[in-house]
């Protein structure tokens, strides 16, 4: 029996193609576009402020809606300028958080409930300084305050004009790519295409087209989520596994785990889902994997049969030396 088709699922389908619905919603595409060209351009006159701040800001993100593997690229960024005599911090739209009061300080044992999911995993994985919250020249003027950093990496922020930045880098899904051209209702896109024109590099994660940088991801290892013993992910060959996605591309997740020969029984929720015990009881004793950003939110409830499947992003050496090459050109 197959499995029903979400509406999310619905909605993705259609923004891969030029549909009858596409061509019912183009209108109020060319008016999303619109506001996005007069927005950028009050920033560019002035009418909107533009905060420069001391330290170089490098901006991680995208013109399409969904994962397309900005945080795994953040991560990448901080631990490599970090081994090249940087100290980086980090912000973040903290999306998800409940705190009262922004911005918001990061720790790696912080509690995602109040700042968010991804920003747990950043701090987990490169234990950089890092501030979350809606304003980010907040955060980032809180990082500079309270911290010794002379860099900030923005996760997230391409649209986010109020905080002045030296590099932009825009990161692509390497199979959906735009969809079908379209900006936001009829297609994924958030600003046009031309916007990459615009940035200083593009990063695919997957195949990379002419003048784009490829981006991979890696990852052998099963964490428990109790007590963070590790397996290899190998070892369950050929096992029937429960697989569970709360992330903006859970197909991508699916797919590693199917290349290591895991006969999965699929679990999609929407990203950033607050999960409960509940969602997790299926009835049986078979294990349970999940990603590294879902984990961080089920780890309180001290599951036997759960595991996660960190990853990480690998690049061209030759990429890193291109974006210090430039950092030196525009803030040396």
């Amino acid at each position: 029996m197959s499995k029903p088709v979400s509406l999310k699922q619905k909605i993705e389908l259609a923004w891969m193609e030029r549909s009858g619905l596409s061509a019912l919603l183009r209108p109020l595409s060319w008016l999303v576009c619109f506001v996005v060209f007069i927005r950028r351009w009050c920033y560019r006159l002035k009418i909107f402020k533009t905060t420069s701040l001391p330290v170089p800001v490098i901006v991680v993100g995208n013109i399409s809606v969904g994962g397309t593997g900005k945080t795994p690229l953040t991560i990448w960024m901080a631990n490599y300028l970090a081994k090249n005599g940087y100290r980086p911090g980090i912000v973040s739209r903290g999306y998800g958080g409940r705190a009262s009061k922004w911005p918001q300080q990061v720790r790696p044992d912080g509690d995602p409930v109040m700042v968010g999911d991804e920003a747990i995993v950043i701090s987990r994985q490169t234990h950089c300084p890092m501030a979350v919250g809606p304003k980010r020249v907040a955060a980032a003027e809180a990082l500079i305050k309270h911290h010794n950093i002379d860099i900030i990496i923005s996760d997230d922020g391409m649209q986010h004009y109020a905080m002045g930045r030296t590099l932009e880098i825009a990161v692509i899904d390497g199979v959906r790519r735009f969809g079908n051209g379209l900006c936001l209702p009829a297609g994924p896109l958030r600003e046009p295409v031309k916007r990459l024109k615009e940035v200083d590099f593009v990063v695919t994660n997957g195949i990379a087209a002419q003048g784009e940088e490829s981006m991979r991801y890696a990852g052998k290892m099963l964490s428990h989520l109790d007590d963070s013993s590790e397996k290899p992910l190998g070892s369950l060959k050929n096992e029937s596994v429960h697989a569970v996605a709360g992330i903006g591309n859970p197909e991508r997740f699916f797919e590693q785990l199917r290349r290591a020969g895991l006969h999965l029984i699929e679990h999609v929720f929407g990203d950033h889902h607050d999960f409960s015990p509940n969602d997790l009881d299926f009835g049986d004793d078979l294990p349970i994997i999940m990603t590294e950003k879902d984990a961080v939110k089920c780890r309180r409830f001290l599951l036997t049969n759960c595991w996660y499947f960190p990853v990480t992003a690998t690049l061209n050496d030759e990429f890193g030396l291109q974006v210090l090459n430039l950092l030196e050109k525009r803030h040396g």
